[in-house]
């Protein structure tokens, strides 16, 4: 049996109520669903090279097969732990949920020139934490870390499944359509909901359901 792994997304916590609620539809069957704290108590220094590291290091712990789900930038990182060589023989299957696709390019027009330059030069942004329920410094290093990967080197064929709202206005559902319309052993669903899906929480856990093959409740 493999194990299931949950990411969360950016400036949140394995607290979330998206993640909590899928460790509850997991446990209903008798199964654990893992969600590592990817702030690893120091969301300052954060990287998407950091998570991926964190995950991949996660997954060849332990001899069984993984199955990746991911949330937002948690999204974005499973993609990239899968497209790691040593790492993508462990993962059976993947359910991104609105995941970060072209990140950098929809993330950074939203702060604009000038507050950008000022992170460049101060070195650390404010940035609201959502489980904190604060602001908290994070550093460039998260911009030029980021800016090393090319959404479109992701190309590991391992069956993903995407549930991504049309009305999401933090990363827009075109780049999710973009990103299964090259790549055959995806599919996506589109939601009537936000970026952070929490109005369709029964829809996501019956296709997640269908797609990983879990009995039914």
């Amino acid at each position: 049996m493999p194990q299931y792994l949950y990411l969360h997304g950016f400036a949140s916590s394995p607290q979330s109520a998206k993640a909590q609620a899928m460790k509850a539809r997991f446990a209903a069957l008798g199964l654990d669903l893992i969600i590592p704290d990817l702030n690893q108590g120091d969301f300052a220094h954060l990287t998407l090279s950091r998570q991926i590291q964190q995950v991949s290091t996660l997954i060849q712990s332990q001899p069984d097969s993984t199955v990746l789900i991911g949330s937002s930038l948690g999204g974005l990182t499973a993609a990239w732990v899968a497209q790691q060589a040593a790492i993508a023989a462990h993962i059976e299957k993947l359910v991104l949920l609105a995941p970060a696709f072209d990140f950098l390019k929809q993330w950074l027009p939203r702060l604009g020139p000038d507050q950008l330059n000022t992170w460049r030069s101060e070195g650390t942004l404010s940035v609201y934490h959502y489980t904190e329920q604060r602001s908290v410094p994070l550093h460039y290093e998260f911009i030029t870390d980021a800016q090393g990967y090319d959404d479109d080197a992701l190309n590991a064929k391992i069956p993903a499944l995407i549930l991504h709202g049309t009305n999401d206005e933090t990363i827009s559902i075109e780049a999710s359509r973009a990103y299964t319309a090259a790549r055959p052993w995806t599919k996506l669903i589109e939601l009537p909901s936000d970026h952070a899906l929490t109005d369709v929480e029964k829809d996501i856990w019956q296709h997640t359901q269908e797609f990983l093959g879990l009995g039914q409740l």
